[in-house]
């Protein structure tokens, strides 16, 4: 009897464990994906003229776009499939595809970071980053509850 205790505790405690690296891998995504959407939304309301230009902020977000882009690969393990989480099954089930669109709006963002100078180059450079945005969200993520 007390080995069948010794195993339920035991099996017990790695289902914690692994429900926890779950609930951690899935927040960490989550964490990833405001990131993409908070650098977004300063140069956003800059290129539709409700905020002013402003290089600095414009920079860092490029930066965070493309740091989040290379970090946003290693968040779709199998281990995060399951649990409160946005991402389609088919985020898991084309993952080269989800991937290769990490590498373009990472490279997007830095080739716009380089390309821009001033507020002309950002109105032509910005929207070449954020078009990358969409097709994730359409494939790849739930759509959001209607409220």
């Amino acid at each position: 009897m007390l080995r069948v205790v010794a195993v339920l505790a035991a099996l017990a405690i790695g289902a914690t464990a692994v429900w926890a690296q779950n609930a951690a891998g899935i927040t960490a995504r989550k964490d990833a994906m405001k990131a993409f959407g908070g650098a977004a939304k300063g140069p956003g309301g800059m290129a539709k003229g409700d905020a002013p230009f402003e290089l600095p902020k414009v920079q860092a977000s490029l930066k965070t776009i493309q740091d989040t882009a290379a970090k946003a690969k290693g968040l779709f393990g199998d281990d995060t499939k399951a649990g409160e989480t946005d991402a389609l099954p088919a985020a898991f089930e084309k993952r080269p595809d989800l991937f290769a669109r990490f590498d373009k709006i990472g490279a997007a963002a830095k080739a716009a970071a380089g390309a821009i100078k001033d507020e002309a180059s950002f109105k032509t450079e910005w929207p070449k980053v954020v078009s990358n945005c969409g097709g994730c969200h359409k494939d790849y993520r739930k759509p959001p509850a209607k409220k």
